[in-house]
């Protein structure tokens, strides 16, 4: 694929499938299905903004796979975080689980995590949900920072490995894309990186025994995505942030480790990008390097310029084109085995899952 092949439009929605954003409202609006429509926009991720219950989700996975499929006939990626706990963005009727540290402190973990991941793929499957940003695969040392909290399995690398890699298997088996996060680990942070850049000082050795083997397990479970954190390793990148690290994406994450699927930003307007390099910046960096999905959870019109930059880099050749074909073939990939027949959404069906309550 060079330019000479690859005409401006086709090159604009070949660029939008690289992206997630959010969206406004807990319907389809006129921006989002031009973003869909005009741009080629790879997914969409959903907060508790955009769900007020079980048949209105689903109605609005239905209009946003229809919005796909008649643009361009790709569908989407439509991600939530519903890690259990704290982080859950689907609330009651949905089935509602502790977070990991209780799974990790069940009687029975690898049960208890096993059934998390099958009742919540159930569930998100029902309502048209295909990616689930879990397991966090962090492992805390000493206390863990505030916003990991009841987040993480353990603080054994072993039992994280364990029990992520057995929800990772189970979700996917259930048809949904697991998101081991956040690599290469955030246990060791005492800064939130949705408002700071986290400087993390653990040592190569640390970092070997520790941090990489939960996400070296999750690779051995066939998990389809990692998401990258926004934090500096200095025992690997001392200037930048994980997410914009050619060494921690490429050098260890590809190279090291062998990972293929994909790779996605953890959300570029955190404080910990945005204060230092910008929305915009960070998301021509972590394509550089070698990001394949580059996540803008909120403000649509940062979406639409980061776009616009990464085309710019492009076509002025500053980013080498086989970086876009690699990228785009591995997102391919992954909907092929994953969104492949685009799942049928039955509001009869949820209904008749999730009975009006009262």
């Amino acid at each position: 694929m060079t330019h000479s092949n690859l005409d401006l439009s086709e090159l604009t929605h070949t660029i939008g499938r690289l992206f997630m954003a959010g969206m406004p409202g807990p319907t389809l609006d006129g921006p989002t299905q031009a973003l869909i429509r005009d741009q080629g926009l790879g997914g969409i991720i959903l907060f508790s903004r955009n769900i007020e219950g079980p048949v209105q989700l689903a109605a609005l996975c239905r209009d946003l796979q229809q919005a796909a499929m008649e643009s361009h006939g790709i569908p989407l990626f439509i991600a939530v975080d519903q890690e259990g706990g704290r982080v859950a963005r689907l609330k009651p009727p949905f089935t509602q689980f502790p977070g990991n540290t209780a799974l990790g402190k069940a009687e029975d973990p690898v049960q208890a995590a096993v059934e998390f991941a099958q009742v919540t793929a159930r569930e998100m499957a029902l309502v048209g949900l295909n990616m689930d940003l879990a397991p966090v695969m962090d492992v805390p040392r000493g206390t863990p920072e505030r916003h990991l909290m009841d987040r993480t399995f353990s603080d054994d690398p072993e039992v994280v490995a364990r029990l992520g890699g057995h929800v990772v298997e189970t979700l996917q088996k259930n048809h949904i894309l697991a998101v081991a996060k956040h690599f290469p680990g955030l246990g060791r942070t005492t800064l939130d990186p949705h408002h700071h850049l986290p400087f993390i000082d653990a040592d190569e050795a640390e970092m070997e025994r520790i941090h990489l083997p939960p996400f070296q397990a999750a690779i051995a479970a066939g998990v389809s995505s990692v998401m990258s954190s926004h934090a500096i390793y200095s025992a690997i990148d001392p200037e930048t942030p994980a997410t914009l690290s050619s060494r921690v994406i490429h050098g260890i994450l590809r190279e090291k480790l062998g990972f293929d699927g994909l790779i996605l930003t953890d959300d570029l307007e955190m404080g910990a990008i945005q204060k230092g390099w910008g929305v915009v910046n960070g998301a021509v960096s972590a394509f550089k390097a070698g990001c394949d999905i580059l996540l803008i959870c909120e403000d649509q019109s940062a979406v639409l310029e980061s776009m616009n930059a990464l085309k710019a880099a492009l076509l002025r050749e500053e980013i080498p084109v086989h970086h876009l074909h690699r990228a785009i073939t591995r997102i391919n990939k992954t909907k092929g085995r994953f969104l492949n027949p685009v799942r049928k959404i039955s509001l009869h069906e949820v209904r008749e899952y999730f009975p009006p309550r009262g």
